[in-house]
């Protein structure tokens, strides 16, 4: 890896993952969770578990889905190929961001698999029918639904990951393990704040109002900062 990617890995893992984290579509999944355990449990505290479990489960799956993604491209000698395509996606990926800053939700845009919204409501519902049962069940659903959302949200979450993980590519594989922990780390901290908001008392619906209030806002942050940060991919490696 070149010394001033190197010297830049640490400050771009960590604004990356900022600018995964406070993407609309991952706060507004967990808005939406929220909002149904807080309504099917009646109790905060178990909604604060059933949070916790399915951020922890993210926080997993997520950094699994790291680590086989640069194994592999190690591995079998893809990392130069993949760095320049993961550049090429987090410009991209960018550009349309900002164009849901002027234009939010029309043209093509950077959103969750289609049906996901659909299955994610009609997952959540199994989590009424298990709590019926034992609130164990509920929790372990909400696990199960934290890996689901994982892999829909990809198409609108993804570029910076991919972005971060070419970049780690370019080096040794066990030093960028504790770099893809503090990645994830900082990606789920947003999630564990709006648990934590919700679970002493602001309401769901005050949160769902900020975050449409402010996504424009937020896709803007995000597009520049992945515009600037494939620039920088594409001149570093030259």
């Amino acid at each position: 890896m070149p010394a001033a990617m190197t010297d830049l890995t640490l400050p771009l893992v960590i604004g990356a993952a900022l600018a995964d984290s406070i993407n609309p579509c991952v706060i507004g999944v967990l808005i939406f969770l929220v909002a149904f355990m807080t309504k099917v449990f009646k109790s905060s505290e178990r909604m604060l578990v059933g949070g916790i479990i399915y951020t922890a489960v993210v926080y997993v799956t997520y950094l699994l889905l790291g680590l086989g993604i640069l194994a592999f491209t190690v591995s079998y000698g893809f990392s130069v190929a993949f760095y320049w395509v993961a550049a090429i996606i987090a410009i991209g990926a960018g550009l349309l961001e900002i164009k849901d800053f002027f234009s939010y939700g029309k043209g093509f845009s950077l959103q969750l698999l289609p049906g996901s919204a659909m299955r994610i409501k009609k997952y959540t519902q199994y989590i009424a029918d298990a709590q019926k049962k034992h609130i164990f069940y509920s929790y372990l659903i909400a696990g199960l639904l934290g890996v689901f959302v994982v892999f829909v949200e990809l198409p609108c979450t993804g570029a910076p990951y991919l972005a971060i993980l070419g970049l780690l590519s370019q080096g040794q594989y066990e030093n960028a393990v504790p770099l893809l922990l503090l990645y994830n780390l900082v990606f789920v901290l947003p999630l564990l704040i709006i648990i934590g908001i919700a679970y002493f008392g602001t309401s769901s619906k005050m949160l769902e109002t900020w975050r449409k209030e402010h996504r424009g806002l937020l896709r803007l942050f995000v597009g520049l900062f992945l515009i600037a940060l494939g620039v920088y991919m594409l001149f570093v490696i030259t």
